[in-house]
């Protein structure tokens, strides 16, 4: 890593509309307070509304784009390409229904540019940290239920092993260990495999305090599906901690 490395924010959508309005808005006046070198961008998951595209040109942002809705580990897999493609060194992600406070990349992002982590862990949970009104059930399954499985298969004590809040050193891909391109991680197993990988190969991965507020339930808060998109995110635990995939 440089003293001042290239960084990439990116704001993952799907046809958020109104949300991805405001999640751009608040980003681009959280613009001046990122650090040197630091672009954005949005990655647009075959969304099919158009904000993705208008609203990256009436902000500079730049856009990574699917023709069509690939899935979420597809989309992360095509931002870690991206990044590399491009020199960037670290990343940080956003989440496009406006969950997530921009004003908090910089306390996401110090632990990269300190050298202290290679992965930076947004935690709604952790002291300092804000969940608003979320859904008493997700609150059970991401409060308790996967951060439990996460320390049982690595044996790292997460508070918040789901929230896409997060930031990493890009060079961690450099291992071969690590890899991305198999079928079985195309949804929402692609993140928590991504986590499990980095705690057990034994890269520097700390939590820090962050925001994860919900929008109205009429504007809907998540795309996921209860019961299938519950078990993706949690096979992925059972798998490797079995020792199935690598």
């Amino acid at each position: 890593m440089t003293p001042e490395p290239r960084i990439l924010i990116v704001i993952f959508a799907f046809n958020e509309g109104v949300k991805l309005r405001r999640a751009v808005d608040r980003l681009a006046r959280a613009r001046p307070t990122l650090p040197p070198r630091c672009d954005v961008a949005i990655m647009d998951d075959g969304s099919t509304d158009g904000q993705p595209e208008t609203l990256a040109a009436a902000n500079g942002f730049q856009l990574i784009r699917h023709n069509l809705n690939s899935g979420v580990g597809a989309a992360v897999r095509s931002v870690i390409r991206y990044c590399r493609e491009h020199g960037y060194e670290a990343t940080a992600w956003v989440a496009g229904n406006d969950k997530d406070n921009p004003d908090e990349l910089a306390r996401l992002l110090d632990p990269i540019l300190s050298g202290v982590a290679d992965f930076v862990q947004g935690s709604r949970y952790a002291p300092g940290g804000e969940f608003g009104n979320m859904p008493a059930y997700r609150q059970v399954a991401t409060r308790f239920i996967h951060p439990f499985l996460m320390r049982l298969v690595t044996g790292f004590r997460f508070t918040d092993s789901t929230n896409g809040f997060r930031a990493m050193r890009l060079g961690i891909f450099d291992d071969d260990r690590i890899d991305l391109h198999q079928p079985w991680l195309d949804a929402y197993e692609m993140e928590p495999y991504i986590v499990f990988k980095v705690v057990s190969l034994g890269y520097r991965l700390v939590e820090v305090p962050c925001t994860k507020i919900y929008p109205p339930a009429s504007e809907g808060y998540t795309k996921m599906k209860p019961f299938t998109g519950w078990w993706s995110i949690l096979r992925p635990l059972l798998i490797l901690g079995l020792g199935l995939k690598r």
